[in-house]
């Protein structure tokens, strides 16, 4: 082993150890490249990505990468990036347009919250009104179509969305009143009730039936995937290690990323890391929330692949299996 290897597995070891992290990720062969690239997504909810930088090290990645991106994460993805968190119904349509990436476990369930106005009492209430979304197909578009759908609302003829380019823009076109609803991604909602401003219509951690399915998965290029499948295995495994961090010790986590700089406001990060089931990666079945937000999509003629072709041609849990029987309680 080089100076240079042993230094960063000896950096590795002692992040891991702070936060209390057991680990033995030297039983299998070394990965296949010793780079990998994350795609950096501006929510609080993708801590385990942030947290698993010491893991990935461990695994035998020397180069750990993080490409700073707000929407369009899957082109980022399949252009210059590896891996990627994605939210599940925003998903689906990549998958639809024949993108080569490969969804390979859910992450956690929950996080983003539907915010009305004087005027939204419920999902239904939308039709007709005006809705903030960053972009047509972005994460927010196709969640609040998915829900629409579910509750009769066509999203493509009875809503008026407004397109805002930003994520963040939404939720001040909402704090202005210039639109009737916008859909929060962590920290927004934190900050959104700190300012007492809106309503939430749908908390995707609490209401059902949102809450029963994921919310973000862990996405790979389908290059990466088939090319380096030791790799692959090795870095869903930090991720999916640093998630039961997340779960079994909010605080530490909270503080780790405080310190970082991933999220410098302690307290705004615990009550995020608190609230999310990170540990439902272990019992609820990707394939049902894939093919629950496709038949949505489906329906209304948002997606023209059935349900059971996206999950055969956009997922791979080959991996995620192995690691559920290797990393039991």
């Amino acid at each position: 082993m080089s100076r240079r290897r042993f230094l960063q597995q000896t950096s590795a070891l002692g992040a891991a150890s702070m936060l209390g992290w057991a680990y033995d990720a030297f039983a299998e062969p070394p990965p296949e490249t010793t780079r990998i690239r994350f795609v950096h997504g501006p929510w609080l909810c993708y801590a385990p990505q942030y947290l698993a930088e010491a893991l990935l090290r461990m695994e035998g990645f020397a180069e750990v990468e993080y490409q700073k991106i707000e929407i369009n994460i899957p082109k980022t993805l399949i252009k210059t990036a590896d891996l990627a968190i994605v939210g599940a119904p925003g998903l689906i349509p990549v998958i639809d347009s024949g993108m080569p990436v490969t969804a390979l476990a859910g992450l956690h369930n929950g996080c983003w919250e539907l915010f009305g106005s004087e005027r939204v009492q419920k999902v239904r209430d939308l039709a007709g009104k005006s809705v903030a979304v960053a972009g047509i197909s972005g994460p927010d578009h196709v969640w609040i179509a998915s829900m629409l759908a579910y509750v009769g609302v066509d999203p493509q003829r009875d809503v008026n969305w407004v397109v805002t380019g930003r994520i963040a823009e939404s939720m001040q076109q909402f704090i202005d009143g210039k639109v009737d609803a916008f859909l929060g991604f962590p920290p927004q909602p934190q900050e959104r009730r700190a300012r007492q401003i809106g309503r939430v219509i749908v908390n995707t951690t609490l209401d059902r039936p949102w809450s029963q399915y994921f919310c973000c998965m862990l996405v790979a290029s389908q290059d990466f995937v088939v090319r380096y499948p030791v790799a692959t295995k090795r870095a869903l495994r930090a991720v999916l290690t640093a998630a039961d961090i997340c779960a079994q010790e909010p605080a530490r986590a909270a503080r780790f990323l405080a310190d970082k700089g991933c999220e410098p406001r302690y307290e705004v990060g615990l009550e995020v890391l608190t609230s999310l089931p990170y540990d439902q990666w272990r019992t609820t079945d990707p394939a049902d929330t894939l093919r629950f937000h496709a038949l949505r999509l489906h329906e209304v003629g948002m997606i023209k692949s059935t349900p059971q072709k996206i999950i055969s041609q956009g997922t791979d849990w080959r991996f995620l299996n192995e690691l559920k029987k290797e990393m039991k309680s």
